[in-house]
Order: C-alpha cells, then structure tokens, then sequence
C-alpha cells in the first residue's frame, strides 16, 4: 500500500510518516521546505520512503505521484498559531485555496486513472470557531455559524472540497480535524514576525513551546495570552498520526469527518502550571495577562464519540508525558538558535 503525503515535512506530517512506515506502507512525501526551511527527518533514508521537493500547487506534477498512491493524505497548507493567522489574513486564504485546487484537481485526475482509493483531508478544529455545543459533536458543523477568522474559513473550505469531489466524482474522502497537536518538530517558521511577549520574542506562536521557551528563558511573572481561562484539548502528534493511519484502513471512515482529539480538557492558566512546575519545580507560580488576538477562542472543546466508536480510536497519551518529550527538545532548541 502507497500513500501521497503532502506537507510531509511539517509538523503532524513528521510523525505521519513516521507511522505510516512503522506500520508498513509505502510513502511518498511532497514538502516545498517554505515553512521551516530545510529539514532532515530521521526515516528520511527509510527503503519505503521516498522524498520530493516540490510545490503541492503544482497539480500536473501531483498527479503523476498520486496516479501511483493508493491513497493521497492532503496536508500541505500555509499554517501557524494565533499570531500568524492574524498576521496573514490573506495570504493563508488565497494560498491555502490554490493548494487546495491544485492538490485536488490531481486527486480527480489520479482517481480516474484508476488506482487512487481516497483522499483524506486535514482541517483543523478552527472549523468550529463559533461552536455553541459543547463537548462539540462532528454533525454540529451543518448548525453553527461559519468561522470569522480566515484560517477557520479557509479549512472549513477544504471540508467543502473534500464533499464537492465526492458529489460531483465520487472520489471518497475522510475528513480529519486535529485538535491541537502537541509534539516536537516545530521551529521558528520563515517570515514569521517576531513577537514580543514580555523578555521574549516569539516567532512560534503555538501554546505548548512558546511557554516552555518563555518559561526555560527565566521570564518571570509569566506572561499568558488572555485571561489563561480558553480551553484547549492537547493531543499528541503520536496519538494523531496513529488517528490518520488508522482512518485510511478502516472501512468506516469512508465518506466520513472525525474529530481527532484527547479527551482531556486543560485551560491556558492550568497548562502554564504544568510546565512551570516541570521545569521550575517548587518556584511560586507567577503570571501575567497579555491582550489577547480577537480570535482567540475562548472554548475549543470536541466530542470524540465518533472516532472511538466507529474507528475504536483513542488519543491516549497524557499532558504530561507529552510535556516530558517537549521540554527537553525546546531545551536543545534554544541552545541551536532553532527558535
């Protein structure tokens, strides 16, 4: 079994791959390098992998690598934390979009030739901005109002695609929404604006490692977007990938969206204690509120129901075992002048 991944050198597409070829499948990985710039994976000389650099907006290149996928798994995108999707309003929408036309017209295009199975699309939990249920099912997305952000209405677009390609060609697809992944990978993005948090400056924007690096700088009180009381789900980038993996085998992800989450719901300020006291042990906890971005959404909580029931899937790993393979490799981060 082949699988097409684009984005494969990004943040979830690291560890993707990673379980793709620990579970034994052929991968191709599509990454252009404009997020991180270039970046060696340690499965990069793996027998069953095989690497192109290229553009995903290429769509006649993309398609002769996915007519020879069984399966293509769309994940390249322009993408970042809070910061970077006020940042560049436009430029994630308008580039995201022509990713998302080219990366689909390949799909139909492979899928006709006839080996082409099913394309598995990455949204983002940014599609339920404006939830009003919580915890959120998946069928919630057809009653809550539409994203106000660019980002969320851009990945609430791809979910579009995803239906449209099945309705007009009956291409299958899954629709997968991770909801904040927590691992190691991420580094300082390129053309990402600095900013200033405090002694800090930030090119990150992510939660997780922002405050593990604020927190290993010494920056004392510690400062936390907003009021500390938004609710997150972290999840693992393990946990999601086995999530992904397990989407493109099992017959009941056909045609299909999942909410791809732990269960466990953590606020900003009690996220914030947590590393503090894992790197500063006993040290009183001393923080501070900073404005936050206008959409930074306070309650971000999804019902997981779906994906444990038809797909006997769980994210499983704890916040803190996640924090214990973070910390270390933000440390080394710092010290190589990653981030």
């Amino acid at each position: 079994m082949r699988v097409l991944v684009t984005g494969a050198a990004g943040f979830i597409g690291g560890y993707l791959v990673q379980e793709l070829l620990d579970s034994g499948y052929e991968v191709v990985g599509v990454d252009n390098f404009s997020k991180y710039g270039l970046v060696h994976k340690s499965y990069q000389d793996h027998p069953r992998y095989r690497f192109l650099q290229g553009d995903a907006k290429d769509g006649p290149w993309l398609a002769g690598l996915a007519g020879d996928c069984d399966h293509f798994v769309a994940g390249a995108a322009r993408i970042g934390g809070i910061s970077y999707f006020h940042e560049y309003a436009y430029d994630l929408l308008a580039e995201n979009e022509r990713i998302l036309a080219a990366t689909f017209d390949a799909a139909l295009q492979a899928f006709r030739q006839g080996r082409l199975k099913k394309m598995t699309v990455l949204s983002s939990s940014m599609v339920f901005e404006r939830a009003t249920r919580f915890p959120t099912p998946e069928e919630h997305l057809a009653e809550c109002p539409p994203p106000l952000s660019t980002y969320g209405f851009q990945k609430l677009a791809c979910e579009y695609f995803a239906r449209g390609a099945w309705e007009q060609y009956r291409l299958p697809y899954t629709i997968l929404r991770p909801f904040n992944c927590v691992g190691v990978g991420e580094r300082r993005m390129k053309g990402a604006k600095e900013i200033p948090s405090g002694n800090v400056r930030l090119a990150m924007s992510h939660v997780v490692p922002d405050l593990v690096q604020k927190v290993l700088r010494g920056q004392d009180p510690l400062h936390i977007l907003g009021d500390g009381r938004q609710v997150r789900h972290y999840t693992y980038g393990g946990d999601l990938a086995r999530g992904i993996r397990i989407s493109l085998e099992h017959p009941a992800a056909e045609n299909e969206d999942f909410n791809l989450s732990s269960a466990r719901a953590t606020t900003v300020l009690e996220l914030a204690e947590l590393i503090w006291r894992k790197i500063r042990g006993a040290e009183p906890f001393r923080y501070t509120c900073d404005r936050p971005y206008p959409y930074d959404v306070q309650y971000r909580s999804p019902d997981i129901t779906k994906a444990k029931v038809k797909l006997n899937f769980e994210a499983a790993t704890p916040l803190e075992e996640m924090l214990d393979e973070v910390i270390p490799w933000v440390t080394e981060a710092i010290g190589k002048g990653q981030i």
